[in-house]
């Protein structure tokens, strides 16, 4: 499995822009071919603990079932619409990715 974790940080963080990036990832990164898990979420803000890198607005995590799935991912054209659509909303991106 490769695990690909996103963690946006908005230009406007407000609740509202929160909210139509979480429903934006919810139209178009669901669904896709070999994916195994999605989940996409805000920051929760009463976790504050030292530890908690709290630097992001929107965090998403899909699980695809190979590499493969995700290299397909990558390049499809519900991807690039979701990255087209949103992407001037974004002051940074951070993607994780791991591998089993």
């Amino acid at each position: 499995m490769l695990v690909h974790n996103v963690f946006f940080r908005l230009k406007d963080s407000s609740s509202e822009t929160r909210s139509r990036l979480l429903d934006s990832c919810r139209e178009y990164l669901t669904d896709h071919p070999g994916t195994a898990f999605f989940a996409v979420g805000t920051v929760v803000d009463d976790l504050a603990r030292p530890v908690n890198d709290r630097d992001f607005d929107v965090a998403l995590t899909v699980v695809f079932e190979d590499r493969a799935a995700h290299d397909t991912y990558q390049v499809s054209e519900r991807h690039q619409a979701f990255i087209k659509a949103n992407s001037e909303t974004w002051a940074q991106v951070r993607v994780f990715d791991s591998q089993d």
